[in-house]
């Protein structure tokens, strides 16, 4: 069956927006326990201003504090020239650029136009032409926009032209206020393999209406294996009204276990670590299978 790869964002799109600082310790123990699980990719943390998201101030401490897995990617999400180069000090192994394909939402989000961000990742692409390092670049709002609605399929097309004219070694589609619905997404993740079939593609999707495991399926009926995902299914946009958080990592390994599919990440394990998670975070998490147990857990009649 096909092999599907699992890359958890947690430490950075979930905590980023929890309301309290997890501290560092239990940052490193979180990622350390994603690796021992066998996600494929894990986006460990972001170069920003601490002023900007304080939540992620200990960026260098926890890139540096990690176990590093073989065979696991430690990803970073890095906004520009000054955060590359902290990224390149920690060793990171591989950079995520993002940008809004909405000029609307990229202005909320970082005060910047689509072109100015773009001018600036110029700069960055730059200045790591000479590291062996891995780039990754990520297209917000890809399937819609709560300021603009709709966002035009050619104009993702071309941004994701742009980005590959840098020189990106991958290409993310994110639903970033969780407007994508399936047959949505079957579409625009059919064009652009149709058009870069080599392309590595990850999709990345929020919950907010309900639809993340649909569009998962969707995305891998249209040949997409890599999918972003948030342990207990935290995080999410802060300009998407009444938004949930991402995907949730173990809800979706279990699907697609049980659909079948090889997948690496160990479902136990990732249970346990969301036990270890919502312990930290001090709420109820809103994945499911952390309530509900595997469809394999039964119980004896006295229980029920």
């Amino acid at each position: 069956m096909k092999r599907i790869f699992i890359h958890d964002v947690v430490p950075r799109d979930g905590l980023q927006n929890e309301n309290q600082f997890i501290p560092t310790h239990q940052k490193i123990e979180l990622i350390n326990q994603l690796s021992e699980a066998g996600i494929d990719k894990i986006e460990v943390t972001s170069f920003v201003s601490p002023k900007a998201i304080p939540n992620l101030k200990d960026a260098e401490e926890v890139m540096k504090g990690i176990n590093r897995k073989p065979g696991v990617t430690y990803s970073a999400l890095v906004p520009n020239l000054k955060g590359a180069e902290r990224a390149l000090r920690c060793s990171v192994d591989e950079i995520n650029l993002v940008v809004s394909v909405s000029d609307s939402h990229n202005l909320k989000n970082i005060r910047r136009t689509t072109a100015q961000t773009f001018e600036g990742f110029e700069e960055i692409m730059r200045y790591l032409s000479n590291e062996n390092i891995l780039v990754n670049g990520s297209l917000g709002t890809s399937f819609g926009c709560p300021f603009e609605g709709e966002i035009p399929e050619e104009k993702v097309l071309q941004l994701i032209d742009r980005y590959l004219e840098l020189g990106v070694n991958g290409i993310t589609l994110a639903d970033t206020t969780g407007m994508a619905t399936p047959s949505q997404v079957y579409q625009l993740a059919k064009t652009v393999l149709d058009h870069w079939s080599e392309l590595p593609l990850t999709l990345h999707f929020h919950n907010t209406r309900g639809m993340g495991l649909a569009n998962v399926n969707e995305g891998i009926r249209a040949g997409v294996t890599r999918f972003d995902a948030s342990l207990g299914g935290i995080g999410g946009c802060p300009f998407a009204p009444g938004a949930s958080g991402n995907i949730c990592t173990e809800d979706l390994v279990h699907m697609l276990l049980f659909m079948g599919y090889n997948v690496r990440a160990d479902l136990d394990r990732l249970i346990n670590t969301a036990n270890y998670l919502q312990a930290n975070v001090a709420h109820d998490l809103p994945g499911q299978i952390i309530k509900a147990g595997k469809i394999t857990d039964l119980h004896s009649t006295s229980e029920i």
